[in-house]
């Protein structure tokens, strides 16, 4: 979109700042920030790109989007760490309300526009809502519906939906600047699980956090199975820390992976070493993902209802493996660096 086809503003809606932080993004990005460009919102609207050391096609892209449209702009990010990217974007960013997107992320049309009238509805420092996960091929298209199922993801509500209501978390997120620019932003030493943090200091300064189905992200899940093992070790790994962060956090849900490692590690171990009886363990994982891949695969076409096991056992074991295995140096880093709760007589 040139300039002079920019939508007309309309007076009483706040503006909004989209704020991306964006690292290899080339597959997806183009289409991300028309998505955004494309709302269905008559304010004001700009969109901060924060540009880490990509080495594909990423900041190419990104330049052509800013000779494009004046309302889309760059920012560098040289560590390439996502809440690094989220602080840098804000702080070059000008409006009232603040909107992450990830660089895969693909907002439905009326996002902006519901989000800032939940805000308003419900007075909460920020809203979100669905994880959409979409597949582009059949691995991915596994993938998507092994992270919409219960079986891969357990009743999390933004990924599998539910009613809007008050919530620890939400997907991504829709905040109020100065509920940002009180509390100091991002903690840049969370380089995972940075929303679940800075969620955690908003409640915990009595502001309200809320999840609502309407909002929708359409999601793009990572092309491999390498590149899906990677991603749920790093949520293993990051959760866990959270858990040693605050320890009234963790659940049984975040126990499963963990659990499920270690007992089929041992019901390996005990049919080697022991007696057959110890394969029970292990085969009756795999047949459990077998059959609860098939009503999550339904109306997929084969080659993706096929991958669906693969890519759950690979979210469950790499998740679990993660926990297992952070360490207590990385939780105490980030243990140090808590900021002081800002009180809710404080609130702005």
């Amino acid at each position: 979109m040139n300039a002079d086809q920019t939508p007309a503003e309309a007076p009483g809606l706040p503006a909004v700042s989209v704020i991306m932080p964006v690292l290899n993004e080339e597959r997806h990005l183009r289409e991300s920030v028309t998505r955004v460009l494309q709302q269905e919102y008559a304010g004001e609207l700009e969109v901060v790109i924060a540009l880490g050391p990509s080495t594909d096609r990423t900041d190419e892209i990104a330049a052509r989007l800013v000779a494009e449209d004046p309302r889309v702009h760059t920012v560098p990010n040289p560590t390439g760490r996502t809440p690094a990217a989220l602080n840098a974007a804000i702080k070059a960013s000008r409006h009232p309300v603040v909107v992450r997107v990830d660089g895969h992320g693909m907002l439905s049309p009326n996002y902006i526009a519901t989000a800032v009238r939940l805000l308003d509805e419900t007075g909460a420092a920020n809203v979100g809502g669905i994880m959409h996960a979409e597949g582009e091929n059949a691995w991915e298209r596994a993938v998507a519906a092994a992270m919409t199922a219960k079986i891969g993801v357990g009743n999390a509500a933004f990924h599998t939906g539910g009613r809007a209501g008050e919530a620890e978390t939400v997907y991504l997120g829709v905040f109020r600047r100065e509920v940002l620019d009180r509390l100091g932003g991002y903690n840049e030493e969370f380089i995972r699980a940075q929303d679940w943090e800075l969620n955690f200091r908003i409640r915990e300064s009595g502001r309200r956090i809320w999840f609502s189905p309407e909002l929708k992200v359409s999601y793009r899940p990572r092309p491999n199975v390498r590149e899906l093992a990677k991603q749920y070790r790093n949520y293993g790994r990051w959760r866990h820390v959270v858990a040693r962060f605050h320890s009234g956090s963790i659940n049984l849900r975040y126990l499963a992976p963990p659990a499920a490692v270690l007992a089929i590690v041992a019901g390996v171990l005990v049919g080697v070493l022991v007696h057959p009886i110890g394969f029970v363990v292990p085969v009756g994982y795999v047949a459990g993902i077998v059959l609860g891949s098939l009503p999550a695969g339904k109306g997929l076409d084969l080659g993706a209802r096929l991958r669906i096991p693969v890519a759950l056992a690979t979210m469950h074991m790499t998740w679990g493996w993660g926990f297992l295995t952070s360490p207590k140096s990385l939780a105490r880093k980030v243990i140090a660096s808590r900021r002081p709760a800002v009180a809710p007589e404080a609130a702005v």
